[in-house]
């Protein structure tokens, strides 16, 4: 018998869908806290290409039944009843926003992709997750949490700078443009102020590593777990004024699908030894925070070349054109893995947890 498989999502405004609040518009700003006013309010979103994509790949393994992440999604989930779930639903309000459709699945009793509720409510807020990770013995840099009074008290916590000041509880570099590369403390706290204002969070700060910058795939579980070939960010691409970060602008601004940036080489120009270390790091993040099925774990190099784990994404992106930047996909690639391979490898390693057959 062919699986029914639930794929849940949420489909960028602006797109062919409806809107988050199930009544095919999106909210009216009177509705909006500020940050959802932002132009990268829906950043982690994904467009019509993903959406049609993923269920393309997931046909392989059975019926897919779309189900769309908006407001209607607990009721249309209960009634479809899928064997499982396959999430890459990133949701929009609150700071467990990401658990919200894990949480509806374990609620019915529905298995499903990825991560849990607690690991990826964990891996968004990023100094949670490098409390766990620094408990864990996982190198990651020196970092602080300026909140509601950013000057307050802290000159005695600094570290050495530069600095990358981010909001605390945002993905897909939401609230990282290029001036949140800080050379002053002064710039530090205006710029906590920014988020505090835009975001209504506090900002991370993050002491800024002067080495090279790669993220590296995970796929599997448990001991079988494994990190697919690294990606290296190649800051030399940026505009010449830009910060050495893969910060908004690199991301949605300067890259597209007309002009890409060849600011990734995959896979990265490294010794053997580089490669295995990363993915080690990677590895040891990614049992950290008990990371299911696949994640994506961004390092950077320190000045002694050791790795440091800036954050890790249990959601990772996944456009599916190879024009397009997009890290996981790339690095399936250079394992020789087709796109449907890697969006059929996820759905086969949750299977085999659930101990079910496609």
């Amino acid at each position: 018998m062919r699986l029914r498989i639930g794929f849940t999502y949420n489909l960028r405004p602006g797109s062919a869908g409806r809107g988050f609040d199930g009544t095919g518009e999106e909210e009216p700003p009177s509705r909006k806290r500020p940050s959802e006013r932002l132009s990268d309010r829906y950043a982690e979103w994904d467009e019509p290409a993903t959406i049609d994509a993923v269920a393309s790949a997931l046909r392989n393994a059975g019926e897919v039944i779309l189900l769309e992440a908006n407001a209607d999604l607990p009721l249309a989930l209960r009634q479809a009843n899928p064997d499982i779930v396959f999430n890459i639903a990133e949701g929009l309000r609150g700071v467990s926003r990401e658990a919200q459709v894990p949480a509806f699945c374990e609620f019915y009793g529905i298995p499903y992709t990825a991560s849990d509720p607690l690991t990826l409510a964990l891996a968004l807020d990023k100094q949670r997750a490098k409390e766990i990770f620094r408990a864990r013995g996982v190198p990651t840099p020196w970092s602080t949490v300026l909140g509601e009074s950013p000057t307050a008290g802290r000159a005695q916590e600094r570290s050495d700078g530069p600095w990358i000041v981010k909001p605390v509880q945002e993905g897909s570099s939401m609230g990282i443009p290029a001036h949140a590369y800080c050379a002053a403390w002064r710039d530090v706290e205006q710029r906590a102020r920014e988020i505090l204002d835009e975001y209504e969070q506090p900002a991370l700060v993050e002491r800024f590593l002067p080495g090279r910058e790669f993220t590296i795939g995970i796929l599997g579980n448990g001991a079988s777990a494994f990190a697919l070939p690294p990606v290296e960010i190649r800051f030399d691409a940026l505009p010449a004024d830009a910060p050495p970060i893969y910060g908004y602008e690199a991301k949605w601004v300067w890259d597209t699908t007309e002009q890409p940036l060849d600011i990734f080489a995959c896979p990265a120009p490294v010794d053997p030894d580089v490669t295995e270390t990363l993915g080690c790091t990677a590895l040891a993040a990614y049992h950290a925070l008990g990371c299911r099925d696949w994640a994506r774990v961004d390092l950077r190099l320190d000045a002694d070349g050791t790795p440091n784990v800036l954050e890790i994404n249990p959601l990772p992106g996944i456009l599916p054109d190879p024009r397009q930047n997009s890290c996981l996909p790339k690095a399936a690639r250079a394992a020789g893995m087709t796109y449907d391979d890697l969006i059929l490898s996820v759905l086969h390693f949750a299977l085999e947890r659930y101990g079910m057959r496609a």
